[in-house]
């Protein structure tokens, strides 16, 4: 597999990241989108998948910044003639659909658009196998582990730091976790890196990439890997909008970038 961080911001924009979505591809599985927050739409027309490249969305809430772009994804794609689109997330994911093209009703009947609803659990989705946890979040969320055949991706989705969430990514070669604020915060919903370097101690994960970054961590980044790597030894990165890694354990150098991202991040 292969992950593209299209956005690793938050709902308080900066200029400089997008908001959340994730791109994960496969030689055998058709692409698949993780999350489509304000931004996603743009990363994704830079990408050679594109827009029309993607047939099936993933969702792991319904937060704002999480779904902005799920609409202008859907009418992107009726434009470009590429019709065919499933949205599959937790509970009430078709009453946020339904919502949705029940404002917008010229989008009615534009697309053939499926939409399934998944909890707790193993399932699979556009090919591959993922299991999911509830998260601790303001909103029903769902964490998701993806099976892959090199090694498997796991993403927190929107989480304080949980037992439930560390031990789904045990063993993944790469994770993805909400690290939404630095230590001096004080915040329920997502972790500091204190929280987090404390719930993944004793993991076994190949490269950890933080994300779900508000404005508060600007300047801090250096502060906060010091503090998470304090208490936990894994590899532990920051994400950036643009950062192309493969999902493979034991990976040597696993970061490049494939849009115009700022490399110092």
């Amino acid at each position: 597999m292969r992950l593209t961080f299209l956005g690793t911001g938050s709902a308080m924009p900066t200029g400089d990241r997008f908001q959340t979505g994730l791109l994960v591809e496969s030689e055998d599985r058709d692409p698949l989108l993780v999350d489509c927050g304000s931004g996603v739409l743009h990363a994704l027309a830079r990408t050679d998948v594109g827009y029309e490249g993607v047939s099936t969305v993933l969702l792991t809430h319904h937060h704002l910044d999480h779904v902005a772009d799920l609409l202008p994804l859907l009418k992107a794609k009726w434009l470009a003639g590429t019709t065919d689109l499933t949205v599959v997330g937790p509970e009430g994911t078709r009453d946020l659909l339904d919502g949705l093209l029940d404002v917008h009703d010229y989008m009615q009947g534009r697309v053939d658009l499926t939409v399934e609803e998944v909890g707790p659990g193993s399932f699979s989705v556009g090919g591959y196998d993922v299991e999911a946890v509830e998260t601790v979040h303001s909103l029903y969320c769902l964490a998701y582990r993806f099976a892959g055949a090199e090694g498997d991706l796991t993403f927190s989705g929107d989480s304080e730091a949980t037992e439930a969430v560390a031990d789904l990514a045990d063993g993944s070669a790469v994770l993805v976790h909400d690290c939404s604020f630095p230590d001096e915060v004080d915040v329920a919903n997502h972790p500091t890196p204190s929280q987090l370097g404390e719930v993944l101690a004793g993991r076994d994960v190949g490269t950890t990439y933080l994300t779900h970054l508000y404005p508060h961590t600007d300047g801090e980044h250096e502060s906060m890997l010091d503090s998470v790597e304090s208490r936990y030894d894994g590899d532990v990165r920051f994400a950036r909008d643009g950062l192309q890694v493969p999902v493979a354990d034991e990976s040597e150098d696993p970061d490049t970038t494939v849009t115009g991202s700022d490399d110092a991040e």
